[in-house]
């Protein structure tokens, strides 16, 4: 079964390579989707794949790579996108108030 997840990641997880180390672990799971840092200092990702998979993923990441300190893991059920590969994407900006 294809399932798809959204996750937000909090503590030290900018600045530990934290994307690069998700982006081995998804290839290496075959789950496809995309992370990137957030402005906040979190990182969010899309995952979709296989639901042993995903959740296989989610778990490394509630650990981490060496040097991060995740506090907490976010996970909300959204559709299965239909992306190839696993890709870090650019963070999004922050508009200034009018």
């Amino acid at each position: 079964m294809t399932i798809g997840r959204h996750i937000h990641v909090t503590g030290r997880v900018q600045g530990v390579f934290f994307r690069a180390w998700a982006k081995q672990q998804a290839d290496a799971l075959g789950v496809v989707g995309w992370i990137r840092n957030c402005p906040d200092g979190a990182v969010e990702a899309q995952l979709s794949g296989d639901e042993q998979a995903v959740v296989e993923l989610i778990e490394r990441m509630r650990r981490g790579p060496p040097g991060a300190d995740v506090t907490r893991l976010d996970e909300n059920e959204v559709a299965p996108e239909a992306d190839v590969g696993f890709d870090i994407r650019i963070s999004p900006t922050v508009r200034p108030s009018p």
